[in-house]
């Protein structure tokens, strides 16, 4: 499986009819875009991170009960000159690349000088994030790239710095009712104190007929100074109810000083993170309004979080429930060498993997600092998570574990921001190559798997049934690849409430294992 995940995955640029067993219902009509790391190796140089991969976009379409599938290469300026030099140029985050000793000394010092302030590459491998009517492949830095979600074509490259002061953002936004976006991101050189920043793209953003972005009518929501000047958090996503922003400041930190000299001392931005387990945990809530903070001080102990899974408000308390780590060994269990063994020594080597645990926090948000000392504040009845007032009025969190052995989570979007009952993700048990999909219901604790021997399923997305009124109405979709020559990659289509199969279209092309995406409903 290994050997999959990490070779050179392939174009197919025009549309190729899968073949369909089963039926594929007939109200599903639109496309699932999928993102992830496709070219891990240029001419004779490689990758040495599987997060460093150079982006393969996918689309799944579905019309009239067929399906067609593509994919091409994100065009970023990155792949574009990787591919003219024939070998790695640009750096990555578990990559860190030099300049030709045959270039002439004055551009060998200019290259050096500008790695002071890392300008990170704009290999955007991560998620399709959509700003207006617009769509762009994202990762976590300053660019962005616009696609077209049709002919997945790349349409060139935006920076956030042009419409607000950010270095970092994440590739995990929020989307409301109105079609507007919420994301958030980071400050960290020359824009004066460095801090967190929340903004929002209106829905309404978009100008076709002059080309002109989305993010030129960006709006930002609120900024957070960093606890720690030079450590801020590292981030990958963030919480959203529909009054709050709920930011979880951890104690995974990018070193700053460390940062700025990685490229002089030769080591990867990556190895920058730092994981701090004696530090505690901030939890902000933040009114998406008016922009301020509660006046509490709400923490937990150390923990490291990536993706959030929902949340919401109810009586007076900030529900947000978000898959956490007791370490920070998964980025290192990512390292081309490390996925190359065979799965036997792969587990004896991972021993000390850190299992994702899915976790409910409670925030009373209504807490006075007069609140009785000791007690445990959380008054809803459904739920074990903790909140106990300190002897200086700060609040410890702790919370209710929901799940163990499950990753890339999944909601049906219409109840984001909404008390809701069900999640889905893959199951990960043995490795970080998740051979199973399951539904986590909430109320009953229960939950249902589906597994294909040899099958690697990617991140499962729910669509809701036309009209639906109950939670799980609709399908997962998920695009699963197979070590096994005899197994096509298909798109599996399951129905979202028996967790059944309804459908699978075979791909008649090379599928590549990817990270996150969206699925598009036709118009």
């Amino acid at each position: 499986m290994q050997a999959i995940i990490a070779k050179n995955g392939t174009e197919t640029p025009e549309p190729v009819t899968a073949e369909v067993q089963g039926a594929v219902p007939s109200w599903l009509q639109g496309t699932l875009l999928r993102n992830g790391p496709g070219l891990f190796s240029v001419g004779s140089s490689q990758y040495n991170h599987w997060f460093d991969g150079m982006s393969l976009i996918h689309s799944f379409t579905f019309s009239k009960g067929e399906v067609t599938y593509r994919s091409k290469f994100l065009k970023s300026d990155t792949y574009k000159r990787n591919i003219k030099a024939d070998r790695i140029i640009v750096s990555e985050f578990g990559t860190m690349i030099y300049p030709d000793p045959c270039k002439n000394i004055f551009a060998r010092a200019c290259t050096h000088l500008s790695n002071v302030i890392p300008d990170f590459t704009d290999n955007n491998l991560i998620n399709i994030i959509r700003y207006g009517e617009d769509y762009y492949a994202s990762s976590e830095v300053n660019y962005i790239n616009k696609i077209d979600p049709h002919t997945l074509e790349t349409e060139g490259r935006t920076n956030y710095r042009n419409h607000i002061a950010l270095n970092l953002a994440t590739a995990h936004p929020h989307y409301d009712g109105e079609g507007n976006t919420y994301n958030m991101g980071t400050a960290i050189m020359s824009f004066g104190r460095p801090k967190y920043v929340i903004f929002k793209v209106p829905g309404g953003a978009s100008d076709k007929g002059h080309n002109k972005p989305a993010l030129r009518k960006l709006q930002q929501v609120c900024s957070i100074p960093f606890r720690s000047t030079l450590f801020p958090s590292y981030f990958h996503s963030f919480g959203m109810t529909e009054n709050f922003i709920v930011f979880v400041e951890q104690p995974l930190k990018l070193d700053m000083v460390k940062l700025a000299t990685a490229y002089f001392r030769g080591v990867t931005w990556g190895s920058c993170l730092k994981f701090d387990k004696d530090d505690i945990t901030l939890f902000h809530v933040i009114n998406r309004v008016t922009g301020k903070a509660t006046s509490i001080r709400f923490y937990g102990d150390a923990l490291v979080v990536f993706h959030h899974i929902n949340a919401y408000e109810e009586d007076g308390h900030v529900v947000f429930d978000l898959i956490s780590y007791k370490d920070s060994n998964l980025y290192d269990m990512f390292f081309i060498q490390n996925m190359k063994q065979e799965t036997g020594s792969f587990i004896k080597s991972n021993k000390t993997f850190s299992p994702p645990v899915c976790q409910r926090f409670v925030l009373p948000i209504n807490v006075h600092k007069e609140s009785p000392r000791g007690s445990n504040l959380v008054t809803l009845t459904d739920t074990a998570a903790r909140a106990v007032m300190q002897e200086d009025g700060s609040v410890h969190c702790q919370p209710e574990t929901l799940f163990e052995g499950l990753e890339l989570p999944g909601i049906n979007y219409n109840f984001n921001t909404k008390k809701y009952r069900y999640f889905y993700g893959s199951r990960v048990e043995w490795s970080p190559h998740p051979n199973k999909l399951a539904k986590i219901d909430i109320v009953t604790r229960t939950h249902m798997v589906w597994h294909q021997e040899n099958c690697y399923p990617s991140e499962p997305v729910f669509v809701a049934s036309p009209g639906a009124v109950e939670e799980d109405d609709g399908v997962i979709l998920s695009s699963v690849i197979s070590p096994d020559p005899s197994i096509s990659p298909f798109l599996l289509i399951l129905n979202a409430k028996t967790f059944e199969e309804i459908a699978r279209a075979s791909i008649p092309a090379p599928v590549h294992m990817d990270l996150h995406g969206l699925f598009i409903p036709a118009d």
